[in-house]
């Protein structure tokens, strides 16, 4: 079966309704929004609280959401069937949508795999008429949702054009996972194990493969550089990554932060890197990261990728934009409410301890203090 705009919606079956009155079938005359998730998926959480505001919104036009969670990690069916129905209790007591649990793989066969959806948070829009309108994530749904409810957007050159570069972008994910996911299998034990050489040797097998795969790219510099210390090809490797970062920049800040990051992750020793060929391409990499994220913006993810810039500025000398860059990062970390807290503080801990080390003081954000930790950086006055 092969799930995509205009095929019939597929049953809904699911082990028990959490949340709400069973559903039996989907109901002529009714839009119904069926939100695939888990109580792990950081993105699913972070959509819940914008689904109960698009339910509230829409409720009179006869509009329902469906929450299914498939795939909730438990070792058996009841402690997860629990552990959710108690998660919902603390996290969501006045959720006004359903929630259903289901542990016996039926819905994900039934609509992510029918759908070549490889991934939660995974929004399905059913419309009036039984048939798929919609196929998605939660984030395209202020723009979509209105013309399903008005009958125009299943006849429209956007739908069509959404659900072909849909089904293109997930063949071409499948694809990439063909090749990456045999890789990391040979890698991942390798690295466990410490054993550099095997890990080259994966790696090197990947980049013949897909040479302009990040992923790859990151960790094949990582290696040379900071785990056997090969200066004489980690070096070119390096200056390759930061050159492609660069002109890349419009299609992903990420590679520049991943380049970045083999420079000046505070975490990191790179004491053993050409100190003046690093502030270099450190400059280079962070003007091009703020100039596409301003910290007066409102762009994403500041939390993750002002670290190695803030890292960057304080090493060359200029500790007051280090320390102004880590507060702004601070507080797009606060945005966020919905954000799962264990996630947070995953991105908390490094940004208060830079803040600490930049300050020489203590730093606090709600219960959670660090203390500094590093010297000031070396030949900082030759840099100013």
């Amino acid at each position: 079966m092969v799930l995509r705009m205009e095929s019939p919606a597929p049953p809904i079956k699911v082990d028990d309704w959490l949340r709400g009155e069973p559903l039996a079938n989907f109901q002529p005359g009714k839009v119904y929004l069926v939100e695939s998730w888990a109580t792990w998926c950081g993105p699913c959480v972070a959509a819940m609280p914008h689904l109960v505001e698009v339910k509230e919104k829409y409720k009179d036009r006869g509009f329902e959401v469906v929450g299914v969670a498939a795939s909730e990690q438990a070792p058996t069916a009841d402690e997860a069937r629990t552990k959710l129905d108690a998660w919902l209790t603390e996290r969501f007591p006045n959720l006004n949508y359903r929630i259903a649990f289901d542990s016996t793989g039926e819905m994900n066969r039934l609509w992510m795999e029918a759908s070549s959806s490889l991934g939660i948070p995974a929004t399905f829009v059913v419309d009036r008429d039984g048939h798929i309108a919609f196929i998605g994530h939660p984030s395209e749904l202020d723009d979509i949702l209105p013309n399903v409810l008005n009958g125009s957007w299943r006849s429209s050159d956007d739908a069509k054009a959404a659900d072909i570069g849909r089904i293109a972008s997930n063949q071409r994910t499948a694809r990439e996972l063909s090749v990456t996911k045999p890789i990391y299998a040979k890698l991942q034990p390798a690295m466990q194990a410490e054993d550099w050489t095997a890990a080259l040797l994966a790696i090197e097998e990947g980049l013949a493969l897909m040479p302009d795969y990040i992923g790859f790219r990151e960790t094949h510099v990582d290696l040379l550089l900071h785990k056997l210390r090969d200066m004489q090809t980690g070096l070119p490797a390096l200056r390759q990554l930061v050159e492609d970062a660069i002109d890349k920049k419009f299609e992903a800040v990420s590679w520049m932060v991943m380049a970045l990051n083999q420079l000046f992750d505070p975490a990191m020793d790179n004491s053993h890197l050409p100190r003046a060929e690093r502030i270099a391409m450190g400059d280079k990499l962070s003007e091009q990261i703020l100039t596409l994220n301003p910290p007066q913006g409102d762009g994403p993810l500041k939390f993750r990728w002002y670290v190695p810039v803030a890292q960057y500025y304080y090493e060359s000398g200029n500790k007051d934009r280090a320390i102004e860059l880590i507060e702004v990062a601070l507080k797009s970390l606060g945005g966020p409410e919905t954000m799962p807290d264990h996630i947070k503080q995953y991105y908390l801990t490094p940004l208060l301890q830079a803040l600490a080390n930049y300050t020489g003081e203590n730093a606090c954000y709600a219960r959670l203090c660090v203390v500094p930790q590093n010297k000031a950086p070396e030949n900082q006055s030759a840099i100013a």
